[in-house]
């Protein structure tokens, strides 16, 4: 597999393109920033990059899913707790949240999609 020329929009700046030297090491280790940290205890996760991009997939997701959840319930849980600059503070975070969780979900859209690309590649 070659360096391609040109990444895809929402490659995650941290991770060298496919094809590079440093690629699959680097993706690992961005990946496992995105999970809970116990999932570095389970060496299959090292062993099958492709396997860590899926869970790490699934796990943004969900956290995005539930930051949505958060944002669209917010103003009616806290109402009663905190003030309004708060629950606008914290309708603040969700957003800022919503928009890294998205990048973050579209970059390991990307780098499973280059490790599974990667893994089914004939050996040279």
């Amino acid at each position: 597999m070659g360096v391609p020329s040109r990444l895809p929009e929402g490659w995650p700046v941290e991770v060298p393109p496919p094809g590079s030297e440093d690629f699959e090491s680097t993706a690992v280790a961005w990946l496992f920033d995105l999970v809970p940290a116990d999932y570095r205890l389970h060496q299959v996760l090292r062993r099958y990059p492709v396997v860590l991009a899926r869970m790490a997939h699934q796990h943004v997701e969900a956290c995005l899913s539930a930051a949505r959840e958060g944002y669209r319930t917010a103003r009616h849980d806290l109402r009663r707790s905190v003030p309004q600059h708060g629950v606008e503070a914290v309708l603040e975070a969700y957003r800022h949240e919503g928009r890294r969780l998205s990048a973050a979900a579209r970059g390991v859209v990307l780098i499973e999609q280059a490790l599974e690309s990667q893994a089914s590649a004939p050996a040279a």
